[in-house]
């Protein structure tokens, strides 16, 4: 049991990836659908940005999502372990966290949604992922391990303390600390406000490559968090387009490395947890390795990066 393998030290919580692998894995199937609900009602945002799900005192929600006069949201809680939508004109539903296909909490989320009032049709596929199983067809995943998905997201509460800091520094474009339920990462991305070359064609498995060319549509430096690549995690900073010479930059903490297969910088999550400085070390990897994007791509700093103090004297 993930319960009897996994602990928190701290306020780094830890727990293995193969400790909680088939909740992941239905959690992020998950997140798919509520994902996508969002998508069918939130009006376009550059980069995808109305798409994503935000961290919380209690888990992961929507936010406000507008539907017709008025507005609902749906939040994950992992304290008490419920799916909760509220809606605006007071009503609301609740289904449990608990271990169930992906099948069936596809047919309760949309069913609530309907008792709502709320008439949602979205792709019923997930993306990002391969084999991509319909939802109303999933009974493959369906596993949920309560004290894991609590220290899963203790982890977020952790990584979006520490990018909304680093993410303060910077006053050019700049995304949200958001999770992406597509490939379930927590990402923060800078942007250096010139356009980019369009994005290749091929990319994340059942993804329309329209898709990704939106995504990366202008030169960008981005970091995030992800629930594998590391026994706990791992923390991730890319480029894109990756100016010449990135992959060779020496960066901090010592046990990042460059993965040339995924063209990423990489920390493993055990490494920040067991570090003397957690919140140093992580803060070291996302400054140097920003630095290494924004040096070699030619970025204008001067314009872009202010300290977050910067009102404190009036």
């Amino acid at each position: 049991m993930a319960e009897q393998k996994t602990q928190q030290i701290g306020i780094w919580p830890r727990l293995r990836v193969a400790d909680w692998a088939e909740t992941r894995d239905t959690l992020h199937m998950w997140t798919q659908i509520v994902g996508k609900i969002r998508l069918a009602h939130a009006p376009m945002v550059n980069e995808w940005w109305q798409v994503t799900l935000y961290v919380t005192p209690r888990g992961l929600t929507t936010s406000s999502i507008p539907y017709r006069t008025g507005a609902f949201d749906i939040e994950f809680d992992f304290v008490d372990h419920r799916l909760r939508m509220r809606v605006s004109d007071g009503s609301r539903r609740e289904l449990a966290l608990e271990s169930k296909p992906v099948s069936q909490f596809y047919a309760e989320t949309m069913g609530a949604l309907g008792e709502l009032g709320i008439r949602t049709r979205i792709d019923p596929r997930p993306n990002e992922v391969d084999p991509a199983i319909p939802f109303a067809e999933d009974d493959r995943h369906a596993s949920y391990d309560p004290h894991a998905a609590r220290l899963f997201w203790g982890q977020l509460l952790r990584a979006d303390q520490a990018f909304g800091e680093f993410r303060s520094h910077f006053v050019g474009k700049v995304s949200p600390v958001h999770f992406f339920w597509g490939a379930m990462d927590l990402a923060c991305t800078r942007f250096s406000g010139r356009p980019a070359p369009p994005h290749p064609p091929g990319g994340a498995p059942n993804l329309p490559d329209w898709v990704t060319r939106e995504a990366y549509s202008v030169e960008l430096a981005s970091c995030g968090f992800w629930p594998g690549g590391g026994e706990e995690g791992g923390f991730y900073a890319y480029a894109y387009p990756e100016p010449a010479g990135f992959a060779d930059q020496p960066v901090r903490p010592a046990e990042a490395s460059y993965q040339r297969a995924s063209g990423e910088f990489v920390l493993p999550y055990e490494a920040v947890a067991a570090a003397a400085d957690p919140d140093r070390a992580l803060s070291a990897f996302l400054q140097s390795t920003y630095e290494a994007t924004a040096e070699l791509g030619g970025w204008d700093r001067e314009a872009l990066e202010a300290g977050p103090h910067r009102f404190e004297h009036r």
